[in-house]
């Protein structure tokens, strides 16, 4: 997963320049206010957060959102983005919370945007989400729909997930204390592969802390 991160320290400066990343980030934000609702009490984590584009288009509707990357790279242009439009409730971190303790704790929601599928061993994210929300606190996954290996043939480094099924996770949510409340397929990525366009869906699942 580190020598994959590192790939992301060397894209960060013209992440933000990518219009389908900006679109993407605004219509995972619709549905994640129409559902869960937050208000300017709430606190919030975003974990995986690259650049902070999920987190600038919600930023209004919660009180203080903690955003985590551990790419340094992304981070610095978080941090860029954070002074010039004076983000004030943003709080932003570069760590890996599965290789140290950070204190991560009393979140009413959490989200993660295309970040899931790099991580190996998803009980113990999923330990390190329950143990950071409140009891009734939401966690928002947005990732692939699983996929024929192909979204990722560029990077031949890349040892993640193809993709999650919706059954599949959801078992490993249940087993981990949370309860799926909300699935849906809310975006399309087209990418051309060997001379062919395909389509890689994305869902967002929301699950709540029991």
């Amino acid at each position: 997963m580190k020598k994959d991160f590192n790939r992301f320290d060397d894209v960060a400066k013209n992440w933000d320049n990518d219009p389908e990343k900006v679109e993407r980030a605004n219509i995972f934000t619709s549905e994640i206010i129409n559902f869960i609702k937050p208000d300017k009490s709430m606190t919030a984590m975003e974990f995986g957060c690259g650049t902070g584009l999920l987190s600038v288009a919600l930023r209004d509707h919660f009180k203080s959102i903690t955003l985590i990357d551990n790419s340094q790279g992304m981070i610095n242009v978080l941090e860029e983005k954070i002074e010039e439009n004076g983000l004030h409730n943003f709080k932003p971190l570069c760590v890996d919370p599965l290789e140290e303790e950070v204190g991560l704790h009393n979140f009413d929601v959490t989200y993660i945007l295309m970040t899931l599928h790099h991580i190996h061993d998803l009980n113990k994210i999923m330990q390190l989400f329950y143990s950071s929300l409140h009891t009734g606190g939401y966690l928002c996954i947005a990732d692939l729909v699983t996929e024929d290996g192909t979204f990722h043939s560029n990077h031949p480094d890349f040892d993640g997930y193809n993709g999650f099924d919706k059954e599949e996770l959801g078992l490993v949510l249940k087993k981990n204390g949370f309860e799926t409340v909300f699935y849906k397929i809310v975006f399309e990525i087209e990418k051309e592969d060997k001379g062919i366009l395909k389509k890689y869906p994305l869902f967002l699942m929301i699950a709540k802390k029991s």
